[in-house]
């Protein structure tokens, strides 16, 4: 699995890039926020990536962040939220504001984004409901102490990486950062918060 890119951004389409990485064109799917983030082409970008595999096609998502990652693989898991739906609700919504909608059951706020009706909208609120926590904006319930810092941030990409809900990652982050210190190495918060997170 292709998990992270970083190359020359190519081209740029209404929803796609092209990263040139050593030479291969890798076509990636973006949400518009993405895009904008990425800047001109010619410049070097480093793109979270998601790949899904079906018998017809093999498409590659890529993110400018771990939250907006995690919000995708999130959305997808909810039944008629195909890759490029859940790209279109992140184009409308950052993950903040898609937790805050979530969280508050703003169907509305869900159904603004193109091919998002007020069925699926209700359907991506009622199953999604506590699964935002950690991330996006919203505190995992229970965390006393938020994550601080780049290192935390890439503790919590790993444990969401590994399959742990992200107000399970939040929270076993912040008790190991309160262990081993807000400078300790990626690899022992890591070690730690994966000790927290199996309790």
């Amino acid at each position: 699995m292709i998990a992270r890119l970083t190359g020359t951004l190519a081209e740029i389409g209404p929803d796609t890039l092209v990263l040139d990485v050593g030479g291969v064109g890798y076509l990636v799917h973006v949400s518009t926020r993405t895009l904008d983030a990425v800047g001109q082409v010619g410049g070097e970008v480093m793109l979270l990536t998601e790949m899904q595999v079906r018998e017809d096609a093999m498409t590659l998502y890529g993110f400018k962040s771990a939250a907006e990652k995690a919000s995708f693989h999130a959305l997808t898991g909810v039944q008629g939220v195909g890759g490029r739906v859940a790209l279109a609700i992140l184009s409308t919504l950052g993950p903040d504001e898609l937790g805050s909608a979530i969280a508050n059951g703003d169907k509305a706020m869900i159904a603004r984004a193109n091919g998002v009706g007020p069925k699926l909208a209700a359907r991506i609120c009622n199953e999604l409901a506590g699964k935002f926590e950690g991330f996006a904006g919203i505190p995992a319930a229970g965390a006393n102490v938020a994550p601080k810092g780049g290192t935390a941030k890439d503790a919590l990409s790993a444990l969401a990486n590994l399959g742990f809900k992200p107000a399970v990652a939040a929270k076993a982050v912040a008790a190991a950062q309160e262990e081993v210190g807000e400078d300790a190495t990626l690899d022992a918060l890591v070690r730690v918060a994966l000790k927290k997170a199996a309790k």
